[in-house]
């Protein structure tokens, strides 16, 4: 259910504001820098960060920072201080500063001053560079000396960069880990250096005996410093080493569990709980059935709440990964207890009634979790015990209205979903729950219920039409104010309404759904809850809705989308009104719905706009009224058996071609064709798909649907008609099995094996074409059509946004201007590239590698043509790089023997974690002009001089002929 904080599509103008050229932005900045006043030289110096994120190519960035660099030479010590929090700002940057040598030069200079803030900066600003001079032996050296200086600030920075410079640097870890030993061991050292000095140690990682060195210290640190602080800050450490180099990780499970159950002081308690919840969600599969039977023992023998709150939410963790198979396992050979009475079981029983809220929490989301992931038959018994402990937590949360009741409520609601997907015949009784709480409760907890509400029903067909009338009565209770908790509700509870009743609305659900939104008048409220009836196929509504907005916008680009919305509402509702058997009233409805639709289309086109042109809802649409053409054609086809039966000659044609459907006359081409389309319209479909790559999962999925439903029809056709001995339902029999997510999915997967089953059964049985072929067709399409269509979320939200940006080099001034190249010699592109994200990277997919496809085409040719061997007459190349930081960088080496003018294409598309590849662009083109070179031009040149005095003699001697 969608939230007020997201943007709309009309609403996100991405990146494409009025840009600034580059150089001009740097050189605004350098007058700042270069000006004589120090708040205006701050200023320039703070403004360089989003100058960063603006051009994020290397060019700029690398004069950018040579022009920092300058700056933090000779500036005071507030101007370097600003010059360091811009380099951490940018550290995404770093690796693009192509004169990193000039750049360290300027920088490290200020180390040899005689202030020692200044050599701290300094000192830290070479550790803010770590990642990009790792290796730097002047940078190592300058740290380590400055780890022995008297002045406790650059002490402190020295600590700082040692730290930054060991995650980067195995060099300089192995050099510095007996430094450190030294000093943390030395009686000289204060306590509060370190303590300081300590966590250098979880980078010292780089290899087996590194790590066992550094394991040895802290194991020698933890016994010989009991003191509280010494303690917690060795053991952290101590557990982000086992974190990094994992083969100590079971070890370090062990160590934490004896600290929490020996140890009596709460702080260390606290720290150890912590560290195993970080291992826990880092490296469960290294738990094993005693330290998960240990942490239960300490959880039932501790009296205090606040760390049992802590144990049990590590048990939580732990519950939702494999770890949890592993406890429940019985080894071979070993006789163990019976689940059901292990520790584990009884301290979920004991806490999921437990007077604190979080502990209640935890207790319901271990037994949750047990019940979906283990299914031996001892542990049934605690399906009800989950039942009930969530119905309890229901009624206790559902009426607090603080933030940490509404967090337990999540969690709550959260067990419940998992709960009814996980084991199906529960998921009755957990929606009952929740619709006989829903009358009692608050308005926050009721729009988390009507959330959890949604989700269930969306899986299971669980909410049925007497459960609707509750439903219809609440909402004649609420919308009494025009408070944001109460519109929010509205939108929430109608949600559920629709998806309560997905097939038809009755008129009295539409009169008093609309009767509440007419009293508050909110016109965003109003919106969402006409865009979540077209997500649920209730499009009669969603026209009304959609037409009552009209006249409330500001802007004609609003007023556009609303209208192409209230069009495409009405075209769908136009399909409602299909019957089986009546192919003349199906044409009539597509004819009237494809009405609407191109309707609709012309006002989408005029709702979109250079910032955001609104491309996938133009494309879905543009398939759907080219999907119903193809329909309509097709029943066409069908019904010119009937109109246009085939000649008399028919069989005596087919017998002279030797083609058997030739006897049918002009159906088979027609049928043909057809086929030919409805493929077509399934490819287009699949770019559409590989296009979208920042589509949630839902609107994919319905993507998907519509290219099946057209691979469906051509298989029909062909299965039928065109080829039937050959037609094989092998590939088609399994779609029923998948999991399906949604009511739409439900009932298109329905159709699917229904339409399956009636052309296997007529497979074969009849001699094509018959009336009995044709009709099946013209069914299948009408069964297709009677499922109203889902609008999905990213046909209205974009809620996650990724865009490259590419630039090219060498690059013309002038766009159409080509570059010169001679024909001997081969032009070296070079590809920079940028990811460019919105406010939520990497929510549905993020993006593993970048494939870069390079092409040249010759376009006009110049001079005389010279043979020259195929492979120099093109070029097509691909490469795949990883961004690094968002940015990636690649080299092409072309060639152009053919004189005249090329055209070269680089196209980018992108690869995800998954291994799914996706044509997101840009596609970006400059031009090439291939130009003979000097040495060759000279001697055709000769060549010519020399053969023209011959072919004058050979004149002269034609002529004296004559």
């Amino acid at each position: 259910m969608a939230s007020n904080s997201t943007k709309s599509f009309l609403a996100d103008a991405g990146y494409g504001e009025q840009e600034l050229d580059a150089n001009s932005a740097l050189m605004e900045l350098d007058k700042g820098l270069r000006s004589g006043k120090l708040g205006e030289q701050c200023e320039a110096v703070v403004r360089f960060p989003r100058l960063f994120q603006k051009y994020p190519f290397p060019i700029l960035i690398n004069s950018a920072f040579l022009k920092l660099a300058d700056v933090f030479r000779v500036g005071n010590n507030f101007l370097r201080l600003c010059v360091l929090k811009v380099t951490q700002q940018s550290e995404k940057h770093l690796e693009k500063i192509l004169n990193v040598d000039e750049f360290v030069k300027r920088i490290f200079s200020v180390i040899h001053s005689n202030d020692p803030v200044a050599r701290a900066i300094t000192l830290r600003m070479l550790g803010s560079l770590a990642s990009i001079i790792p290796e730097r032996k002047n940078a190592h050296h300058s740290i380590r000396q400055s780890l022995d200086s008297h002045d406790n600030v650059e002490v402190e920075a020295a600590v700082f960069a040692a730290a930054n410079f060991s995650a980067q640097s195995k060099d300089f870890a192995v050099g510095i880990c007996n430094k450190i030993s030294e000093m943390i061991q030395g009686l000289a050292t204060p306590v509060d250096l370190k303590l300081k000095l300590i966590p250098i140690l979880q980078h010292m990682h780089h290899d087996a005996i590194l790590a066992s060195s550094a394991r040895q210290l802290l194991q020698q640190l933890v016994t010989s410093y009991p003191s509280t602080k010494m303690v917690i800050v060795s053991l952290h450490t101590f557990t982000l080493l086992a974190a990094s180099s994992l083969v100590d990780t079971p070890k370090q499970i062990q160590l934490l569990l004896q600290y929490l159950k020996n140890d009596p002081r709460k702080a260390v308690k606290r720290l150890a709980i912590q560290d195993l919840k970080l291992l826990a969600s880092k490296t469960p599969h290294t738990w094993s059935r005693e330290n998960i039977q240990a942490l239960c023992e300490c959880a039932l023998q501790t009296p205090y709440d606040s760390l049992k709150l802590g144990m049990l939410s590590v048990l939580s963790t732990l519950s939702g990964t494999i770890a949890i198979k592993h406890y429940f396992s019985t080894v071979p050979g070993n006789v163990s207890s019976p689940p059901r009475s292990s520790d584990l079981v009884k301290l979920a029983q004991e806490c999921c009634y437990h007077n604190n809220r979080g502990i209640a929490a935890h207790g319901v989301r271990v037994l949750t979790n047990i019940t979906v992931s283990c299914q031996e038959k001892d542990l049934l018994a605690l399906e009800q015990d989950a039942v009930f402990g969530l119905e309890s937590l229901l009624v206790l949360c559902s009426q607090d209205d603080s933030p940490g009741g509404q967090a337990t409520l999540k969690i709550a609601l959260n067990c419940m979903v998992k709960l009814a997907k996980g084991r199906p015949h529960l998921s009755q009784s957990v929606v009952e729950t929740l619709l006989t709480q829903l009358h009692s409760a608050q308005d926050a907890a009721r729009i988390l219920m009507c959330h959890c509400l949604a989700a269930i029903a969306m899986q299971l067909p669980v909410l049925g039409d007497g459960m609707l009338g509750d439903l219809m009565e609440l909402y004649k209770v609420i919308g009494r104010s025009a408070t944001d908790k109460q519109q929010e509700l509205l939108v929430s509870l109608a949600t559920v309404i629709f998806v309560a009743s997905q097939k038809a609305l009755s008129v009295e659900s539409k009169a008093v759904i609309k009767q509440q939104l007419e009293s508050v008048s909110n016109g965003w409220t109003v919106y969402r809850i006409a865009r979540q009836a077209s997500r649920m196929g209730n499009h009669d509504m969603a026209k009304e809705l959609y037409q009552s907005l009209l006249t409330q916008v500001a802007s004609e680009h609003f007023y556009f989308w609303l209208n192409s919305l209230k069009e495409f509402s009405h075209a769908e509702q136009c399909l409602t009104g299909l019957q089986e058997e009546n192919y003349s009233s199906a044409l009539s409805c597509i004819a009237e719905s494809l009405k609407f639709y191109h309707k609709g289309i012309a006002s989408l086109t005029a709702a979109s706009t250079p910032l955001n042109p609104l491309s996938f809802q133009c494309e879905f649409v543009k398939l759907r009224i080219d999907l119903l053409q193809a329909f309509s054609q097709l029943i066409c086809t069908c019904n010119s058996l009937k109109t246009s039966p085939p000649p008399a000659i028919a069989t005596t044609i087919a017998m002279t071609l030797g083609n058997d459907l030739q006897r049918c006359g002009r159906i088979s081409n027609q049928m043909k064709q057809s086929m030919e389309e409805f493929r077509s319209l399934a490819s287009r479909y699949g770019d559409l798909y590989q296009a979208s790559f920042d589509a949630d999962s839902a609107t994919l999925r319905n993507v998907e649907l519509q290219q099946q439903s057209c691979l469906l029809i051509s298989h029909a056709i062909e299965a039928l008609i065109l080829d039937p001995e050959s037609a094989s339902f092998q590939e088609y029999g399994s779609t029923g099995t998948a999991h399906a997510d949604s009511e739409y999915e439900r009932r298109m997967m329905s159709v699917y094996n229904h339409v399956l089953e009636e052309v296997e059964s007529l497979n074969r049985k009849y001699t094509p074409v018959s009336y009995m072929h044709t009709a099946c067709l013209c069914n299948a399409i009408i069964a297709l059509l009677k499922v109203p269509l889902s609008f999905q979320r990213y046909f209205f939200q974009k809620l996650q946004s990724t865009s490259i940006k590419l630039a090219l080099s060498p690059s013309p001034r002038n766009p159409a201007e080509p570059i010169a190249v001679q024909n001997n010699q081969q032009l070296a592109l070079k590809v920079e590239g940028v990811v460019q994200h919105g406010s939520k990277p990497g929510l549905f997919r993020k993006i593993q590698s970048v494939c870069l496809n390079v092409s040249s085409t010759l376009q006009s040719k110049s001079g005389q043509d010279y043979k020259i061997p195929i492979d120099n007459m093109t070029n097509e190349m691909e490469q795949r790089v990883e961004p690094h930081n968002d940015y990636f960088s690649t080299q092409f080496l072309l060639n152009f023997a053919i004189l005249g003018t090329h055209n070269i294409t680089v196209e980018s598309s992108v690869k995800d974690a998954n291994g799914i590849v996706w044509k997101t662009g840009p596609r970006t083109t400059i031009f090439v002009k291939s130009l003979e070179d000097p040495y060759s031009q000279q001697i055709r040149l000769q060549q010519q001089q020399a053969q023209q005095p011959l072919q004058q003699q050979q004149q002269r001697n034609a002529y004296t002929r004559f």
